[in-house]
């Protein structure tokens, strides 16, 4: 993982979930959305799914967001060098043995992020709620990312 210095044009951000089909599609989403261009986002999963979730795409889309040209991709070791800030979002991806060594030099986060279906919240609803958690979370990582370049 690469220091975030001001020689760099914009830092890199990382978002890794399992299948890379809905929280990590999220969290890049929003996180391009609010930043423009002042941060390179990425996302990836340790065991990709086949295709975008199509229900997390909706409710990104809600608040303007959008899942447009992405897929699900698989978390390379070159995509961990590269980036400034990884985060995790739930513990499932933290099994993956790249995150793993990543993790242990102190350059992963990990977002335990709501899970209403815990509470019997499901479909539509259940999205929503996670969107406004990864959305909370997203801006301000962006805000910290923004105060270290400026």
């Amino acid at each position: 993982m690469t220091e975030l210095t001001r020689d760099r044009p914009v830092p890199t951000v990382l978002f890794v979930c399992v299948r890379n089909a809905g929280k990590s599609q999220m969290a890049a989403a929003l996180m391009r959305q609010h930043a423009g261009d002042r941060v390179e986002v990425r996302s990836a999963g340790t065991d990709p799914g086949a295709d975008v979730n199509a229900q997390a795409a909706a409710v990104v889309e809600q608040v303007g967001a959008t899942f447009r040209g992405e897929y699900p991709k698989a978390l390379l070791g070159a995509d961990l060098a590269e980036a400034d800030r990884v985060v995790v979002l739930g513990s499932e991806a933290m099994a993956d043995d790249l995150l793993a060594a990543a993790a242990a030099s102190g350059a992963v986060a990990q977002w335990d992020v709501d899970e209403p279906s815990e509470r019997g919240i499901e479909g539509l609803d259940r999205l929503v709620l996670i969107r406004d958690d990864i959305d909370a979370r997203v801006r301000d990582l962006l805000a910290e990312l923004v105060d270290q370049t400026a």
